[in-house]
């Protein structure tokens, strides 16, 4: 009897390795953010949480713009074609992706930080606070 897991068997490898190799294209991870960081980062990270939840700690570089107020007059400060990276609290947070899309609604190339915060905890990083 098959388990939960094999009960619907995987999908064809062709399929698979489409599906997976496109998620790269939507996603990036703490490691890679932090390592493009420290050699001079191509895109512009943004902390999409609150100001107070940004001040207590974030991800050295990272801007603070809450999801709710990516606008086209805040974006108009950078090139169109500016890449950006949007993060949140973490898995358990959907604020990222709520910035992507309205990244993507204004024509914006956008990623996520897959793991947010609470990732960039788990490698090891460091945040940095205001005050």
């Amino acid at each position: 009897m098959p388990s939960s897991v094999t009960a619907i068997p995987p999908a064809p490898s062709a399929q698979a390795r489409d599906h997976f190799a496109r998620e790269f294209g939507f996603e990036t991870d703490c490691w890679d953010v932090h390592d493009a960081l420290g050699k001079g980062a191509d895109f512009v990270l943004l902390d999409v949480r609150s100001p107070a939840l940004f001040a207590r700690g974030h991800v050295p570089g990272a801007i603070n713009l809450p999801h709710g107020k990516i606008i086209a007059s805040k974006m108009a400060r950078w090139p169109q074609d500016t890449v950006f990276v949007t993060y949140c609290a973490g898995p358990h947070c959907n604020g990222a992706a709520r910035g992507a899309l309205r990244l993507a609604e204004l024509d914006r190339p956008v990623k996520i930080m897959a793991g947010g915060i609470t990732g960039w905890i788990d490698e090891g990083f460091a945040l940095e606070s205001e005050g």
